[in-house]
């Protein structure tokens, strides 16, 4: 059947209605270029999509961003989008999570434990919120502070570990939803090591020493009273207690792995490194690493765990996992003993290992045999954590100068890069940009949002 007859009326209101029609596509085409311009515009200056940094040593907990566009070179008078004083002292790293920075500080002598919340775009900030009046009681090592654990981040809270062991969480707005202060922390050290998140658990390793006549205890002396702690995130209760059995004092973060369907939780302190049924915090497996005072967080990779051993007998160490009891003579892999870590953390990039010491020899190891494949004098004091983004690897020393290598086993030089202050904490980047805390200040370094 034809097309009926229009009469004059309905032909004039389709004309019209057809001029509207390739008016408004004209429209939207030129609104379509215009948004395609604006994106393009935007490309250049950040990533189409920002990664969140929202624990310590980032999304993987292995010091490893996906982020591209990241800046190289910087200064005080270039490459800074923006700066903002921090007051008080900690040496908290910062975390990054939609459109907040978040990072913790003590004031008052160190007495008053404080989560500031800063805008990430422009540094303002957003609230100084204080969570615990903290004890104080703990020897205070040197290098330590009274806010050294960095804080874990989800879309609704905040989680902190205070100096004394008493944990919290806390909503975008401020305000604190729950506290958990039953376990007393007290350590000849300081608390150094930080708080996790896997699924609905909040995860802490606590490894003191003795606060008894005998200072010794828990530190050189092996005891059993470390363990680690799995929090319900919601409520902040306990959901279990894994109990290490002999071990000393430590400061290693966790991190997760998998052993088939199993997930495990590996955790490291003075003497051990250990693995613990996520669901369950049954201890499945020990490997002995003799050695008190452990900082380094551990990282994992193709099977393996790799650890340093701290002070005493310092060692990498890898180990296998899958094992169960004492896996100490079945399973460590390989051991090294050259310019190894006390402090910063390893970074595992396959088929690569790459480490710092606190003298700056940066050395890179097949991770598969710790043979020893490139070595490279960085040089200065380091403390933080060196972090790994698009084929480089960045390493912050304490004189708050950066060293921008790529990661290879000869780590050629890229870029230095420095700023005024003292850094410790690890650098955290995000949406184009790395956040870098000094002892005074909070950098956002690249280019302006």
């Amino acid at each position: 059947m034809g097309r009926p007859r229009l009469d004059a009326v309905d032909a004039n209101r389709e004309e019209d209605m057809g001029r509207r029609h390739v008016m408004g596509a004209l429209g939207a085409g030129r609104a379509v270029r215009a948004l395609l311009t604006i994106a393009g515009a935007l490309t250049l200056t950040c990533p189409l999509f920002a990664e969140d940094w929202p624990q310590f040593r980032g999304p993987t907990g292995q010091g490893v961003s996906s982020e591209t566009g990241l800046p190289t070179r910087w200064s005080t008078d270039s490459g800074v989008a923006w700066s903002t004083p921090i007051p008080g002292w900690g040496w908290s790293s910062p975390v990054v999570r939609g459109d907040r920075v978040f990072l913790t500080t003590a004031t008052a002598e160190g007495r008053s434990f404080r989560l500031l919340c800063l805008d990430r775009t422009t540094g303002t900030l957003r609230w100084n919120r204080e969570v615990f009046q903290q004890g104080l009681d703990s020897r205070l090592q040197e290098g330590n502070s009274y806010a050294t654990p960095t804080p874990v981040a989800d879309d609704e809270h905040v989680f902190v570990l205070a100096f004394d062991g008493s944990l919290a969480a806390v909503a975008n707005d401020g305000t604190v939803a729950w506290t958990n202060r039953d376990f007393h922390y007290y350590s000849q050290h300081g608390i150094a090591t930080s708080p996790r998140l896997f699924g609905d658990l909040l995860v802490v390793a606590f490894d003191p020493s003795s606060p008894g006549e005998d200072k010794k205890v828990g530190w050189q002396k092996p005891w059993d009273k470390s363990f680690v702690l799995a929090l319900d995130k919601a409520t902040g209760k306990v959901r279990w207690k894994g109990d290490r059995g002999l071990s000393r004092i430590g400061h290693v973060t966790p991190i997760l792995t998998h052993e088939g369907d199993r997930e495990v939780l590996v955790s490291g302190a003075g003497d051990v490194v250990q693995g613990f049924d996520l669901a369950t915090g049954e201890r499945l497996w020990t490997a002995h690493s003799q050695g008190e005072g452990v900082v380094p967080s551990v990282v994992v990779g193709d099977g393996m765990v790799y650890t340093a051993s701290g002070f005493e007998e310092p060692a990498i160490r890898a180990v296998r996992t899958g094992g169960r009891g004492d896996v100490t003579d079945t399973h460590i892999a390989w051991e090294q003993t050259r310019a190894v870590p006390m402090l910063p953390s390893f970074l595992y990039v396959a088929p690569h290992l790459f480490t710092i010491n606190e003298g700056g020899i940066a050395l890179c190891l097949g991770a598969k045999t710790g043979e020893i494949l490139g070595r490279r004098r960085i040089g200065g004091n380091h403390s933080a954590s060196p972090v790994y983004a698009e084929g480089r690897i960045y390493f912050l020393s304490e004189a708050c100068e950066t060293t921008i290598v790529e990661a290879t086993p000869e780590m050629p030089p890229v870029a230095t890069n420095a700023l005024p202050g003292t850094c410790k904490a690890s650098l955290a980047p995000s949406g184009g940009h790395l956040f870098l805390r000094t002892d005074s200040t909070l950098y956002c370094l690249g280019r302006r949002p």
